[in-house]
């Protein structure tokens, strides 16, 4: 594989390390308000993006204007409300259960990809999917199944489905849509119309009363999640996935127990069983199964 194709798949695994943080800052910060935090991070995220994006967006209009509303589409799951549905289920459930259920992204993305875009896969892809997400699965359940189990589906477990299918349909417009865009004068707009969905909802939490009351703990984790989640993963996933498609970015999003297991240990001295291990190996194995070239024949 040369390096130009290896690009795509490099970019992904930063994706999902940092997908992973976004689930452990946000659980640390599960005392405050979840569209308030969402507000802090698309915030801190626009200031970042606006001397980046600002020449792009102007050269763009336009073309803004002419499709808005993909860019609307874009801007409303991806930027908006994919991160504050997180922020909301972890308020009422575990890291853990969030990991896991989103690890279902890559299936949920396979499954809608067959049923309305007429995609075909081998069954070595199937397969790979199935086995990754067994593996993903089984990371989780190892080390913390008692929480996982109890107490049958909680809401956060449902607000979490729900994020699931707004990232699934966020990859689709993306694939759709999003190379028809200038890739920081959009991201830049996109920010722009996801600070003015969330600003009434966070003001309805009380927003202006939380904000003035934040620890230097808190404002360095909305740093994390304005900086990284919300310019940098966007960026490096948008890009990847314009090169090799929805169904095989999103098999990554498998490796994400894995990391959220290895961020767990490092940020707090969780210990690592043997069968995690070898669980993240199945899940590796899995998605190369997945991204794996079909073989041609003469």
């Amino acid at each position: 594989m040369s390096l130009r194709a290896l690009r795509p798949h490099l970019f992904l695994l930063l994706v999902v390390a940092i997908f992973s943080g976004n689930i452990l800052v946000g659980k640390a910060l599960a005392e405050l308000p979840p569209f308030t935090v969402s507000l802090g991070r698309v915030a801190i995220a626009l200031a970042i993006m606006l001397p980046l994006g600002w020449y792009q967006a102007r050269q763009g209009w336009p073309l803004f204007r002419r499709h808005w509303r993909p860019l609307l589409g874009l801007a409303l799951t991806g930027v908006a409300f994919f991160n504050a549905l997180i922020y909301a289920s972890l308020s009422y459930t575990s890291a853990t259960n969030v990991a896991i259920l989103e690890s279902l992204i890559p299936v949920v993305t396979l499954l809608l990809s067959v049923l309305f875009l007429g995609e075909r896969f081998r069954l070595l892809q199937w397969a790979g999917v199935a086995l990754s997400l067994a593996g993903a699965v089984a990371v989780i359940l190892a080390g913390q199944a008692s929480e996982v189990l109890a107490g049958g589906i909680n809401p956060g477990d449902l607000i979490m489905l729900v994020a699931v299918l707004v990232w699934v349909g966020y990859s689709f417009l993306v694939r759709e849509h999003m190379a028809r865009f200038p890739r920081y004068g959009s991201l830049l707009v996109m920010l722009a119309i996801a600070n003015l969905a969330l600003a009434p909802i966070a003001l309805l939490e009380g927003a202006w009363q939380v904000v003035p009351g934040l620890t230097a703990r808190q404002w360095t984790g909305l740093a994390y999640l304005g900086i990284f989640p919300s310019v940098v993963a966007l960026l490096l996933y948008n890009s990847a996935l314009a090169e090799i498609g929805p169904t095989r970015a999103a098999v990554y999003l498998n490796l994400l127990p894995v990391f959220t297991m290895l961020g767990a240990w490092w940020l707090l001295g969780d210990h690592i069983l043997t069968v995690q291990v070898v669980a993240s190996l199945v899940v590796i194995v899995g998605v190369w199964f997945t991204i794996a070239p079909a073989r041609r024949t003469r």
